[in-house]
């Protein structure tokens, strides 16, 4: 029987979903580990392979609809775009998720979809790029500000907010400075140029220099690659410094292309991760 064969007759047994979206999430639940045990023996790209990675992303939706709930409150976007955004996170789990770690794919898919859905925040309601930590700062700088207002009944000072923040005054007006960034004003505001009389902010704005944002990664992903072992570095090599192609990869090393798939995205999640840990 050819591996063509097999896959058919696996396909086969899987239960038949006629409207996979409409799945209850405790049902969905349970129809995902069948659905993750066959996706696991097909061969990436092939038309059973995609029928079953569909069926999962419809059955699943329930997670992302679950995750965008939370963001709500926020206001400043549909939660159509939310819900978008959020099935990018769903896609990538699945596409990553391995049934032999005993995990529940919920458990594993939810802070893929949240994470998302907090990038695009991120990139999305800020003016100007502004550091992961120093918006995280901003958060808790505005809480402490609150609390101490209502508490002292006056604006705190810089050395009150650091004490209950538990930062440094630099860090605090750290903090301070990047708030300015959540917001922006038009380029075609004007503004007071002395004797010149009035001009445009436009006029006083230096272009961008894209290399820059690369600086920090450039600098953190080295030491997270030497942490690899000898064969994921190899993988890394070949894949991205040679450019090889997975099957490339897996003649080279003797392992199926399939394999190394799985490898090189189990390393490149723990990359991603550290460098998450990093910023």
């Amino acid at each position: 029987m050819t591996a063509t064969v097999k896959a058919e007759t696996r396909i086969a047994e899987l239960p038949e979903v006629a409207m996979p979206s409409q799945v209850a999430p405790r049902d969905a639940r349970e129809l995902s580990r069948l659905f993750f045990d066959q996706l696991g023996v097909l061969e990436e790209g092939t038309s059973h392979y995609q029928d079953v990675r569909s069926t999962l992303i419809e059955m699943n939706m329930s997670l992302v609809r679950f995750a965008a709930g939370r963001f709500r409150s926020r206001g400043q976007e549909g939660m159509e775009d939310i819900v978008q955004v959020g099935m990018i996170g769903l896609i990538k789990a699945i596409d990553r998720f391995e049934i032999s770690r005993e995990v529940e794919f919920t458990s594993f898919a939810i802070p893929y979809i949240i994470g998302e859905i907090k990038r695009f925040f991120r990139d999305t309601t800020w003016a100007v790029h502004v550091p992961r930590r120093l918006q995280e700062a901003r958060v808790h700088l505005a809480k402490a500000t609150e609390e101490l207002r209502s508490r002292l009944g006056r604006t705190p000072t810089v050395r009150e907010l650091s004490q209950l923040m538990c930062l440094s005054e630099e860090e605090v007006n750290e903090a301070r400075l990047a708030s300015n960034g959540y917001t922006s004003s038009s380029l075609d505001a004007t503004i007071n140029a002395g004797d010149d009389g009035e001009t445009v902010l436009a006029d006083h704005i230096g272009s961008d220099d894209t290399a820059l944002e690369l600086v920090e990664d450039f600098h953190a992903l080295p030491p997270l690659i030497a942490e690899l072992d000898e064969r994921d570095r190899l993988i890394i090599h070949l894949r991205f410094v040679e450019e090889r192609t997975q099957a490339q990869i897996g003649e080279h090393l003797g392992v199926s292309q399939m394999h190394v798939s799985r490898l090189l995205g189990r390393t490149l999640a723990r990359l991603r991760a550290g460098m998450l840990t990093t910023h």
